[in-house]
């Protein structure tokens, strides 16, 4: 046996029910095993304990019948799946030192038990302009609103996730933690932020959580219970995963968009054959990305740097070309290289930008600059030790899967919108999209799956699914078609598609048309919204056509409000895939005045169905 291995206690099951339990066990992923293991620690409360010898490896709850005094209870919210990462990690390590503990995603936190908890530990992301992400909604409501308990008795510590190239950079972890002290609580630990390079920052967290928990949690006795680890304490020696990417084969990079559109998106498919990669319709393909030769090329120019000088830092020595292409980031500004070129390059107009009143003209600059564009704005001296170190590490992006495994088999496929266009003089560029772009056919890209449980289709074949996808937030949705056509799924399919224009940018058109003809695809609806008629002028008069209003998908959902609520109240769930800062929020609001307008429903009472719908999966969405 490996010297690794870590041996289950005795198993107190008979053959039978140990066979039950292998069976129910398989093709469960990491989350579905976590979630398993708390709803049986959850049981084993009410029921009388037996004896059962401590287990080596990690538990949910490594003590069933510890008080919350004795217990750390981990609740994360995550949007992309680090934040998930990170407090499963914590779970391990507090677990494996044999102190109690708990993890629980934040829509399944019992809010009734906050008044009890004496140890939490909350890593919790930000999206977009200060949103929580969709699974924790509920909770930080909660936490802000006047039902939250007061708190005396409870140390706690937050670990925010964010992404410092947005003016609310980690906005929800402060806000928890600001809440928190507020209801009397006190600061177990100082909360940190993580950019997004996050295991920089989560890593010399996780430690001091774990000393911190060692100090103020007794080590469970053996005499009581514990959950047995259904995860592998190491993982598969032939393994892929975010560290250690696959090298998938390039099989096709197709333009799907028409010669006249003004983007370039791609359809993508990749060989997964040999690399033991598993992935469910809702999961995304991370992409390893190495920046545009030329965009390095410019940078190193616009400075007077040699790419050749051999730069050291986190333990590696690289020539500096080398450290701009793979392991910084050069398309995407953040406030630390703001702040530092600011300084650098002594300029007050940056200085002022970074001011806390001025969120909306940085968030302009965040958008529609990149580190190149500054760089060349505000002149300034850097040395390549200076700038590797003000840079962030580069890090991988991630792809909506546009296919089900069980029709293309050993392959993935995406929808890529390549990001390289004209801004004024300058170019803006895309890392990853730039660089699957320009792969050959022989080509491979570094990838790995990153689950996402939270949008996936209803276990319940017979459900219908309503699928609001605009732009390249179709691509799921291909998956889920395809999915369900393979399994027979008994329920209906509607998906609402926008884009700007239909003769160049309906995206899978055949497809979707097919699908229809096929009966895979029950109900097409399309917004094109640069399509309505053009402003005509009136010749010699002073009179001018009002401009057109543009169609969006929130609009047909407004239209077919009643087909919308029926289909809702017979029980369907509703997925929403796409841009997060405007039409996410646009199709939410449409949402909601469909459900107050057709179920009879007050603005709260809307808003209270919404959510139950989410608390329920049957609202999803994976938006970014």
């Amino acid at each position: 046996m490996p010297a690794h291995a870590v041996l289950p206690p005795p198993s107190p099951l008979s053959e039978d029910r140990a066979g039950l339990l292998a069976r129910l066990t398989e093709g469960l992923d990491g989350e579905g095993l976590w979630w398993l293991s708390g709803y049986a620690a959850g049981l084993a409360r009410a029921r009388p304990l037996s004896a059962v010898p401590s287990a080596a490896g990690i538990a949910v709850e490594a003590a069933v019948a510890s008080a919350p005094a004795s217990r750390l209870t981990i609740v994360y919210g995550s949007q992309t799946g680090n934040a998930r990462r990170i407090a499963e990690e914590l779970a391990r390590d507090v677990g494996g030192a044999g102190l109690g503990v708990r993890l629980l995603r934040a829509d399944a936190y019992p809010t009734r038990e906050l008044k009890d908890e004496r140890h939490l530990a909350i890593v919790i992301s930000t999206q977009g302009d200060g949103d929580p992400p969709d699974d924790a909604r509920a909770l930080v409501e909660f936490i802000a609103g006047k039902r939250a308990p007061k708190l005396p008795a409870l140390q706690y510590a937050v670990l925010g996730l964010g992404d410092s190239s947005y003016p609310q950079f980690c906005a929800i972890g402060r806000r928890l933690d600001d809440r928190l002290a507020e209801l009397g609580a006190t600061r177990w630990l100082p909360r940190v932020d993580a950019d997004l390079d996050v295991d920089s920052v989560a890593r010399p967290w996780l430690i001091d959580t774990l000393t911190a928990a060692r100090q103020a949690l007794k080590i469970q006795q053996p005499a009581l219970a514990s959950v047995t680890p259904l995860r592998p304490a190491v993982a598969a020696v032939d393994g892929f995963d975010r560290d250690r990417p696959f090298a998938a084969e390039l099989l096709a990079n197709q333009r799907i968009t028409g010669r006249d559109s003004e983007r370039d998106i791609r359809h993508v498919e990749l060989s997964l054959q040999g690399s033991g990669l598993h992935y469910e319709p809702g999961d995304a393909l991370g992409v390893w990305p190495v920046n545009p030769p030329l965009l390095v090329d410019a940078v190193l120019q616009s400075l007077r740097l040699d790419g050749d000088t051999e730069i050291e830092r986190d333990g590696q020595a690289l020539p500096l070309r080398e450290w701009l292409s793979s392991k910084r980031e050069l398309t995407r500004l953040s406030r630390p290289f703001v702040a530092r070129h600011a300084e650098l390059a002594r300029s007050d107009a940056l200085a002022q930008l970074l001011a806390a009143d001025n969120n909306a003209a940085l968030a302009r600059l965040f958008a529609e600059q990149q580190p190149l564009d500054l760089l060349r704005a505000h002149p300034a001296d850097w040395t390549g030790e200076q700038l590797v170190a003000a840079l962030r590490p580069l890090v991988p992006r991630l792809y909506s899967i546009a296919s089900s495994r069980k029709r293309v088999g050993d392959e993935a496929h995406l929808t890529v919108a390549h990001v390289q266009y004209p801004h004024g003089d300058e170019l803006r560029w895309g890392a990853a999209s730039n660089f699957i772009a320009r792969a050959d056919d022989d080509a491979s890209v570094p990838v790995f799956i990153e689950r996402n449980e939270r949008f996936r289709l209803p276990a319940d074949a017979s459900r219908d699914v309503i699928m609001i996808g605009p732009g390249t937030g179709v691509a799921p949705f291909r998956g889920f078609v395809q999915e369900r056509a393979e399994i027979g799924a008994g329920g209906r399919n509607w998906l609402l598609f926008g884009n700007r224009h239909a003769r160049s940018d309906f995206l899978y058109q055949i497809e979707w048309q097919d699908a229809l003809k096929r009966g895979e695809l029950h109900r097409l609806d399309l917004a094109f919204s640069r399509d309505q008629p053009r402003v005509v002028d009136r010749p010699h008069t002073d009179v001018r056509e009002p401009a057109p209003t543009r169609t969006y998908v929130q609009h047909r959902l407004r239209e077919h409000g009643r087909e919308l609520y029926a289909w809702l109240d017979g029980g369907a769930h509703v997925y929403v895939c796409g841009d997060a800062t405007r039409m996410a929020r646009d199709v939410h609001a449409a949402l909601l005045a469909v459900i107050a307008e057709h179920g009879g429903k007050s603005a709260d009472d809307a808003n209270d169905y919404l959510n139950d719908l989410q608390a329920q999966g049957r609202y999803a969405r994976d938006v970014y």
